[in-house]
């Protein structure tokens, strides 16, 4: 899995969101290993260099999907759960999350609160969240951890 994350080509990289958060959660569980702990220092070095979002060859977004919030979030990649991911990791933000943290901001209805922006094909059985384009619990929290972790950071 390690190797999965690290020799991943440019784009599919950010894909492997579940891939790292796992790795992040095995280490956690004990089961620590130099090249485990390289694999994700890999992959995270990667998502910071792309800003979260860009092309590191353009500058441009890579999908705009990754702009659209939603939950659950199933395998899929976006820039708020990118984000959860580093602060989760306890990983220190920088100069390099900016434009992320930005549009997590720019996504904030007038009501304070964050929509579901998009609900992923897959199917459970249960409802989670509210129409799409409504105010979501679950992004809210997100966002309100994301923001907290960015601002009470000091680089």
């Amino acid at each position: 899995m390690a190797l999965l994350v690290a020799e991943t080509p440019p784009q599919p990289a950010l894909f492997a969101i579940c891939v790292l958060e796992g790795l992040l959660e095995y280490e956690r569980a004990g089961r620590k290993s130099a090249a485990v702990t390289k694999a994700r220092k890999r992959a995270e070095n990667y998502m910071l260099e792309r800003r979260m979002f860009r092309s590191l060859r353009t500058g441009k977004v890579i999908d705009k999907r990754w702009l659209r919030f939603s939950f659950p979030t199933f395998w899929h990649y976006d820039v708020l759960r990118g984000l959860d991911y580093l602060r989760n990791a306890g990983i220190k933000p920088d100069s390099r999350v900016r434009d992320a943290i930005k549009t997590v901001m720019e996504r904030r209805h007038q009501n304070g609160r964050w929509p579901l922006n998009l609900r992923h094909p897959e199917h459970i059985p249960l409802e989670m969240e509210t129409d799409v384009g409504g105010a979501s619990r679950w992004n809210t929290l997100r966002a309100l951890r994301v923001l907290r972790w960015y601002n009470n950071s000091t680089w």
